[in-house]
């Protein structure tokens, strides 16, 4: 049995079969993947216009609470262009990311010297390195919404996996049999999983999201991405999910 996981080898296995079956089944044509790169694209482009004098405001704030600057750039992990290639591809894999490194962007809202000893560090409720109106946007998930320079720029889609840092990326892999799934489409700013569940703070945590980004990528379609995107918005406006 592996420690990690909690299941036996054959167990994993049929897992991983499973989750492959499932995203190999909500595979899209080339067209429907334009319509819905499309879509995200226009949605980021009408949130920047609708949103900007927000970050105005956002960022004013930040400037008076806390020293360092408004927004947060960091490496994660994103789309694996080569998803779409053959299975044999696979184990060539193991050793490097999954996918390809970009910077995300977000409003900061942990003190500047939040992970000063280089280690990946989840946030957890009631966390000190949170600053005062970071709290307030980390529940509101508006710390997210500079991330639509992301969905114009190509790294992400309004809806998909959130990515994760590239040191976490190589743990859960070895913890998550069916983490490396997720890359299979462009990460997103909110997701199946976000809607449903709240911010990560063990590997557990992270295993029950995988399972709903698996389901969103084997049902994904234009539908499926708006009503995702509506259910967002109570998520937003009542504070749910997140500290």
């Amino acid at each position: 049995t592996d420690p990690a996981d909690g299941l036996d080898a054959p167990a994993t296995s049929r897992r991983q079969e499973h989750g492959r079956a499932a995203v190999a089944h909500g595979r899209l044509h080339h067209g429907e993947q334009q319509l819905i790169r499309a879509l995200n694209v226009a949605v980021a482009l009408i949130g920047i216009l609708i949103t900007l004098p927000l970050w105005v405001v956002i960022g004013v704030l930040i400037k008076l609470t806390s020293r360092g600057p408004v927004f947060y750039l960091q490496t994660r992990v994103g789309y694996d262009a080569r998803s779409g290639g053959p299975r044999r591809e696979d184990s060539r894999r193991s050793q490097d990311l999954g996918g390809r490194p970009f910077r995300i962007i977000k409003f900061r809202t942990m003190r500047t010297d939040a992970e000063a000893g280089g280690a990946a560090v989840w946030a957890k409720a009631n966390d000190d390195r949170v600053t005062m109106i970071g709290r307030f946007l980390r529940r509101t998930r508006l710390d997210e919404l500079p991330q639509l320079l992301n969905v114009l720029r190509g790294d992400m889609n309004v809806v998909g996996p959130r990515p994760e840092r590239p040191q976490l990326v190589q743990e859960l892999r070895q913890q998550i049999p069916d983490y490396q799934l997720r890359h299979r489409v462009r990460p997103g700013i909110t997701g199946h999983a976000q809607v449903h569940l709240q911010y990560d703070t063990s590997v557990d945590d992270v295993r029950r999201k995988v399972h709903h980004d698996i389901e969103y990528i084997a049902n994904r379609s234009v539908w499926q991405d708006l009503i995702i995107m509506l259910k967002t918005l109570p998520v937003m406006f009542f504070r749910r999910g997140g500290w």
